[in-house]
């Protein structure tokens, strides 16, 4: 009850038409995107994100996170609508711990948390990790980042608007760390880019 006093309903975006099939779909882009980093997914049909939030974006914490998967925010998105969104369709818990959140839902790149402060997995359980999603404003299928590793024949490229130096660091080290470690999920409006830990970033031109 005192959740619902505490929701302004009439504001609240509505949240997938279809929960099962919806969150299926999404799922599987998110499978898709992971197991062939670089490869841009289009999710369609997807429901009017909360402000803060992308389509893509909101669709994937909608599909992903639960009771049992603390979801992260920053604190000005985590008290206002995108927060009441995701807990109200979820029934997720937002966690203000940066190492307790198993979603973690940076402003932008420019905001990436250190490695050492995410949760990176158990060497015998390395799934229980933190996966990262971060809306950007820009993404191709060619342009200044190289990735190799599994999952691409040979080399694929990615464009990624917001892209520093700063975020090749982050996936190296990240590599470095494997099998633990975090793994990363870049969207666009209705569009979507894995960057798994295992992936490896040759070159930038």
């Amino acid at each position: 009850m005192h959740l619902v006093r505490e929701l302004d309903l009439s504001r609240l975006q509505p949240g997938f038409a279809e929960p099962v099939g919806d969150a299926q779909r999404c799922f599987r882009g998110v499978l898709d995107a992971l197991a062939h980093p670089g490869t841009i997914v289009e999710l369609a049909d997807l429901p009017a994100p909360p402000p803060g939030l992308g389509a893509a974006q909101s669709a994937l914490l909608l599909a992903l996170a639960d009771q049992d998967t603390p979801v992260w925010l920053p604190p000005g998105l985590r008290d206002a609508e995108a927060g009441h969104y995701l807990r109200f369709h979820c029934g997720c818990r937002l966690t203000a711990s940066l190492a307790d959140a198993h979603f973690v839902v940076p402003a932008s790149l420019a905001a990436l948390p250190a490695l050492d402060d995410l949760r990176p997995g158990e060497p015998e359980f390395p799934d229980r990790s933190a996966t990262l999603v971060v809306e950007v404003a820009g993404l191709a299928t060619v342009g200044a980042l190289r990735l190799r590793g599994p999952g691409i024949e040979t080399e694929a490229g990615l464009s990624v608007a917001g892209w520093t130096a700063d975020c090749t660091a982050f996936l190296r080290e990240n590599r470095r760390r494997f099998p633990l470690g975090v793994d990363l999920l870049l969207t666009c409006g209705a569009s979507l880019a894995g960057l798994p830990r295992t992936v490896r970033v040759d070159r930038e031109a």
